[in-house]
């Protein structure tokens, strides 16, 4: 049996960890400061990919490795995805504080590293670095959140940090196309340096959250063997169908790994002290629907932003420079209606009816994206994903907040980590899907034309390649590539139906805040046993 403390801090009454009764409240001007370190950290982590994605074809330029090129990105979504649950175990059993402080100087380190990278070689392995660090970011981020701001009173917070989504979708391609053109790619990992040691400073000096001293282990084993399985599934994705036939040797060893990897941590996870992510927080209706929920919302945004763009260049003309702007009209709804729902949320303390808001109008959007022609108008287009958006606006911080309500305060860390890794395989097995189904369809085609399948090439092409091409071949390109819009959304609805289905079994369970923790306590414990 493990025990765990909490040492007194000055000024307070020391506080029993394991209960909700943990959290204490703490004055808005501190709440405010710490929220600044939250908010910068938060940038760092959706920023970083953005940027380096811009700046990749003059990296790999300089280190001759086009060969390799897929892998700077593999090596950190991979680091990141096994670390996640892990960083958010740690901050449980050892301090919020302290793994986030360490996921922020490992962050930095992966960072400046990779500034320094001399090869492709060294730039993946030093990208891996950097994801580890960045599995601990995002966890971090909400987890503290948690510890400071009661649910009830979370929405009024919830508003900056779809901000920084919007701001680091629009704005990280940008950033990384200048700094790339005017000073260096290496700055793409040098930038994060000022911005990170900013938010050290900000969670060193204003954060304060009672010290826990525990005689807990971490459970190494099945954290291996979750990292194992994350790791394997992330490949089957990625590679499948790409780099691999999806009936090869190698996608098929890769899944039965993958498989029994995960059936291993589930049975070493019942029969230990603390596991890295308890299975009995399943039996939760609430933490299981939004687990569904936030791993068909990452499935639905990765798969939109990855395609929109090629048929907003190609089709549609738009410039390529400017691609990151393109996405503008989805971010605009998420953030508005975000903002919109936490403060609701705040005001009444009731959110059962926005993931059933948000699926629905999710699956309106994916249908309309689903009509995509030829010659739909940039307008159009840019509606339809202001509804997509709205929908994710709904759902994108209802998911963590009714993950985190569900849970007791020492499992926050937890709680926070399964929300961010199930939208963030969601968001894997979103492309990877979505892209087969794309290029299928793209290849489908452009035969039934006589022309020759280009695979993710030609689905790639920029539009200053279209201007070499015959006419007849570009229009028939055009077409392709809006038909594979067409399938791609119209799958995104299929999938998204299974969303709203989730969403009409939540219940609606009262938020910690003020005079109903009591009682939402009593509530989420009922919950929690039916």
């Amino acid at each position: 049996m493990t025990t765990q403390q909490s040492e007194a801090v000055p000024g307070e009454p020391p506080v029993e960890l394991g209960k909700p009764d943990e959290f204490v409240q703490r004055p808005h001007r501190e709440i405010r400061l710490v929220m600044v370190g939250l908010v910068i950290t938060m940038l760092l982590a959706m920023l970083d990919n953005l940027i380096v994605g811009t700046a990749m074809p003059t990296i790999v330029g300089e280190l001759h490795g086009a060969e390799h090129m897929s892998w700077v990105v593999t090596s950190y979504t991979l680091a990141t995805a096994a670390s996640t649950p892990i960083w958010g175990k740690v901050g449980d059993l050892y301090g919020r504080k302290g793994s986030f402080l360490v996921s922020i100087v490992i962050f930095l380190l992966g960072s400046a590293l990779s500034g320094l990278s001399q090869s492709m070689g060294q730039l993946i392995a030093f990208r891996a670095v950097q994801g580890l660090g960045a599995g601990g970011l995002m966890v971090g981020v909400m987890s503290i959140m948690g510890a400071l701001v009661l649910p009830r009173d979370r929405g009024k917070y919830q508003g900056m940090f779809a901000a920084v989504m919007a701001l680091a979708t629009v704005g990280g391609p940008l950033i990384g196309g200048f700094i790339t053109d005017h000073l260096n790619w290496r700055w793409t990992f040098y930038v994060n340096l000022p911005l990170g040691a900013i938010a050290l400073v900000f969670i060193v000096v204003v954060l304060k959250l009672p010290k826990i001293r525990s005689n807990a282990k971490i459970d190494y084993f099945g954290a291996v063997l979750l990292t194992v399985g994350i790791v394997s599934a992330v490949l089957v994705t990625t590679w499948g169908g790409h780099e691999y036939a999806w009936g090869s040797k190698q996608i098929l060893g890769l899944g039965t790994l993958g498989l029994a990897s995960l059936i291993g941590f589930c049975y070493v996870e019942q029969r230990v002290a603390e596991p890295i992510i308890p299975l009995k927080l399943f039996r939760n209706r609430n933490f299981t629907m939004v687990s569904i929920i936030g791993f068909i919302v990452g499935f639905a945004m990765f798969g939109a932003v990855t395609f929109l763009p090629t048929y907003q260049q190609i089709v549609q003309g738009a410039s390529a420079t400017n691609s990151g702007l393109l996405l503008m009209p989805m971010m605009f709804g998420m953030l508005v209606v975000s903002l919109v729902v936490g403060q609701a949320i705040t005001k009444t303390g009731k959110y059962r009816i926005f993931p059933i808001i948000g699926t629905t109008v999710m699956a309106g959007g994916s249908l309309l994206l689903s009509t995509l022609a030829v010659d739909t108008k940039s307008f159009t287009s840019s509606c339809y994903m202001v509804v997509l958006g709205a929908g994710m606006g709904f759902l994108m911080q209802v998911t963590m907040l009714v993950a985190q309500n569900s849970v007791e305060m020492k499992d926050m860390g937890v709680a926070s980590s399964s929300a961010t890794l199930f939208r963030t395989i969601g968001g894997s097995f979103g492309v990877a899907l979505f892209g087969t189904l794309y290029i299928n369809r793209l290849n489908d085609t452009l035969k039934a034309a006589g022309m020759p399948a280009g695979g993710e090439s030609t689905g790639s092409m920029s539009p200053e390649t279209l201007k070499s091409m015959p006419p007849e071949a570009v229009s028939v390109l055009q077409h392709g590539i809006a038909n594979g819009m067409h399938t791609v959304f119209l799958w995104g609805t299929v999938i998204s139906v299974v969303a709203i289905a989730a969403s009409l079994f939540l219940r609606e369970v009262k938020l910690r805040g003020g005079a109903d923790a009591a009682e939402a306590k009593a509530e989420a414990a009922l919950e929690g046993a039916l």
